[in-house]
């Protein structure tokens, strides 16, 4: 309750006094610890926002920065800290950058599991943005992760009544379902999107909500259809995905490859990676997701280190992916499946 209060706290009193303060103008090293957060530094980042606290840099700034890179070390709780600091350091009403911090620190307990903080910290952006798709959305996540299947869908549907054409979110909340065993709830959310908005959709959303509805056919057709006028990333990834889905891996694989040869991406590596090895190619495999790994996407980095090491294993190399394993567990210790791999690794 602490922490529910102090977040309510921060939010709502700032919009009742005309808290003042003073602070170091410069922003330096705040500045260095966002750069080192880029290239994923994260102790370096931390260092950086240290000297940035003690020099009087803007200290929401600061301790905000602080636990963006406590995250990245995967250090929850201290991030939790950090984020309630930068808070406490906010001045004048709620803005862009409270919310933000919020949106972190809400974060941060849904991966310590405290569920419940999750969703008081977006109940108390909720009272400020009544509108605020995001926070219906990741409320409702975080219900439907600690089974309020009710709450959670109240407030998937909140968010889709306020961007009801907003494809990305309906997606996103079918696989939530899909994942947590609501598949047919999902389903059906897709099936009537697509219906009352299939003249409105072009061909990509057409053939991606396809792909969800496992209408793999038209999937295929709608998507072929598209990369006719486009050779955007997103329809490569999705239509490879439908002729993956078909069993066809051999030409999934030819289209990511061939995308490759005049664009660099991570994620069509990555997928590329995942053909080679449903074709028993692991050789290949591995230098697909090492490649991916050379163009250092932050958002893919995890996905290709550890389909690294799972290549290893397919490629008898145990010393190998014990050692890729205990680096990649430094850089991610909270990944529960891989620690289980670490453990049937030290086996071989």
């Amino acid at each position: 309750m602490k922490w529910k209060y102090t977040v309510l706290i921060c939010l709502v009193a700032a919009v009742l006094s005309g808290i003042t303060g003073c602070s170091n103008t410069t922003a330096t090293n705040i500045n260095a610890g966002m750069d080192a957060i880029d290239i994923m530094d994260y102790e370096t980042a931390l260092a950086s926002f240290e000297k940035a606290i003690v020099t009087g840099e803007d200290r929401e700034e600061a301790y905000r920065g602080q636990g963006l890179a406590l995250m990245g070390l995967t250090q929850y709780e201290e991030a939790q800290k950090a984020l309630l600091e930068a808070l406490n350091a906010h001045i004048g009403g709620p803005d862009e950058l409270a919310f933000d911090i919020n949106y972190y620190l809400a974060a941060s307990y849904y991966k310590t599991g405290d569920l419940n903080q999750a969703t008081d910290v977006y109940t108390a952006i909720l009272a400020l943005q009544p509108k605020e798709i995001q926070a219906y959305y990741l409320r409702g996540c975080a219900e439907l992760e600690s089974d309020q299947y009710e709450k959670a869908v109240s407030d998937f549907e909140s968010a889709m009544q306020l961007a009801p054409q907003d494809y990305d979110l309906f997606i996103d909340i079918f696989l939530n379902l899909d994942k947590n065993g609501y598949t047919d709830a999902g389903t059906a959310y897709l099936q009537k999107l697509l219906d009352e908005n299939n003249e409105k959709m072009n061909l990509y959303d057409q053939g991606r909500i396809c792909y969800y509805l496992k209408d793999y056919e038209n999937a295929r057709n709608h998507l072929e259809e598209a990369r006719l006028d486009s050779n955007d990333a997103d329809i490569i990834i999705m239509l490879g995905k439908t002729y993956e889905a078909l069993g066809d891996n051999n030409y999934a694989a030819t289209i990511y490859a061939g995308y490759l040869k005049e664009v660099e991406h991570a994620d069509i590596w990555n997928r590329l990676g995942l053909c080679r090895m449903e074709l028993g190619d692991y050789q290949a495999a591995l230098e697909a997701f090492q490649s991916g790994m050379k163009l250092n996407d932050s958002q893919m980095m995890q996905t290709l280190y550890y389909n690294e090491i799972v290549s290893y294993e397919y490629l008898q190399q145990y010393n190998q992916a014990i050692v890729s394993m205990e680096a990649y567990l430094e850089k991610y210790p909270d990944d529960a499946k891989a620690l289980r791999e670490y453990e049937f690794l030290k086996t071989r």
